[in-house]
């Protein structure tokens, strides 16, 4: 299944990057993730909209071209990152490629309750009619004291998470089936 990841984050040392590019490499046999970067897309203009600039074209081609997303955020004052945010504009306008696309929502940080409130934001935001992306639901990721989790080679250590991960990434292939 090819399966695009957005992230939340462009900062260098992203525990959530971290954690995409952790999934890539592990579940490379079961699906075929590629982590999408959010560096290079301007802020989203109503006025350009319609002859947008190359980089929001390829990215909304990818996001087109795959069979479902991976969202990964991190939690920013209590909500989705401006970031992320932008992106979910750009993807809701003119020709919509989310909609109907299946999505999974997965979030660390260092505090003890992961990302649970921009998970919840998040949530509704993909539920919006620009939107209108079916979600996983019971299978919620929130990995909290995500700097004692991964090694210095971006490895998650902590056997409980990756287990747990194991679990939630073959009920979502088996989900998503049903969407594409």
């Amino acid at each position: 299944m090819k399966v695009v990841a957005i992230v939340g984050s462009i900062r260098k040392e992203s525990y959530n990057m971290q954690l995409a590019q952790f999934i890539e490499k592990r579940y490379t046999e079961k699906l075929d993730l590629e982590v999408l970067s959010l560096k290079d897309l301007p802020m989203y203009n109503q006025d350009i909209e319609n002859e947008a600039p190359q980089a929001v074209l390829d990215f909304k081609a990818k996001v087109k071209a795959a069979d479902a997303v991976l969202w990964v955020t991190p939690e920013y004052n209590g909500t989705v990152p401006g970031v992320m945010v932008n992106a979910i504009d750009w993807l809701s306008r003119v020709d919509k490629v989310m909609i109907g696309k299946p999505s999974i929502i997965m979030g660390a940080s260092m505090g003890n309750l992961g990302t649970v409130k921009a998970q919840l934001h998040l949530r509704d935001i993909l539920f919006s009619p620009g939107i209108n992306s079916p979600l996983l639901s019971g299978n919620d990721v929130y990995i909290g004291a995500v700097h004692t989790k991964f090694d210095a080679e971006g490895n998650l250590t902590d056997e409980g998470t990756v287990k747990f991960l194991d679990v939630v990434i073959d009920n979502f292939l088996n989900w998503a089936k049903k969407y594409i």
